[in-house]
């Protein structure tokens, strides 16, 4: 492991995955997209990191980075398995995350949208995803990041667990060892904290909150449609 990503979810960590992978070329880095990609191993393993009895080797086997959760949960347990990995902590203004959380995780997990519904929906006729929802859930809610769920969605108290949990890296993490990054910094910094050869070029712009939305979406609905022909086909053997 070269590098621990810290920053949270919504901060430019599908860019971070996209420019480390593609452009900086520092290896394959682990993301939520890696999850998806093979849903069933891997949310039984991060269950049980969950739970605290991880095997981080196995999780993380080929792969070179992460970012984005569920590894950045985990950042206080990775900065101590790999000492030697440098940390990156993406950032943005507390608001704007706050903004994009409610359009997006919230929106999924939380909030009566269609988004919602039809992930809830899959999660009625696909049990790994029904657990994927269920440890995302329980990973926010013990992070403290969203608040008291119960009392709907406070963007102020959002913002303000964010800039926390950015406070928090930074008091842990030796100076020497971490980057402070937006994505709107580019990539040379990114380049030179790993000590690699100089991308003077912008971050690669992914992942939006339309984007987010129409991917999760389209995914349940796909999901769904499968599933619904194979119940129509079983019906006919």
């Amino acid at each position: 492991m070269k590098l621990i990503g810290a920053g949270l979810p919504r901060t430019g960590t599908r860019a971070q995955k996209a420019a480390l992978e593609d452009i900086i070329g520092l290896g394959p880095t682990y993301h939520m997209a890696d999850v998806w990609a093979d849903l069933s191993p891997r949310i039984q393993q991060w269950s049980e990191a969950f739970e605290g009895n991880a095997d981080w080797g196995r999780i993380f086997e080929g792969f070179e980075a992460t970012v984005d959760w569920p590894g950045s949960f985990h950042w206080r347990e990775l900065v101590d398995v790999y000492p030697d990995a440098k940390v990156i902590l993406s950032v943005r203004s507390g608001e704007s995350w706050a903004e994009s959380m409610h359009t997006t995780i919230w929106a999924e997990l939380y909030d009566d949208t269609l988004l919602n519904d039809l992930s809830s929906a899959r999660a009625k006729v696909d049990p790994d995803w029904a657990k994927f929802r269920d440890l995302m859930k329980a990973m926010w809610e013990k992070s403290g990041l969203l608040g008291a769920v119960e009392n709907g969605f406070d963007a102020a108290a959002l913002a303000a667990a964010m800039e926390a949990h950015n406070d928090e890296v930074r008091e842990t993490i030796a100076p020497e060892r971490l980057l402070v990054w937006s994505p709107y910094d580019g990539l040379e910094p990114v380049c030179k904290f790993l000590d690699v050869p100089i991308q003077k070029v912008d971050t690669p712009r992914v992942n939006n909150e339309s984007g987010f939305g129409d991917q999760s979406r389209r995914a349940s609905l796909d999901f769904l449609n499968q599933w619904q022909s194979s119940q129509e086909i079983l019906h006919k053997s």
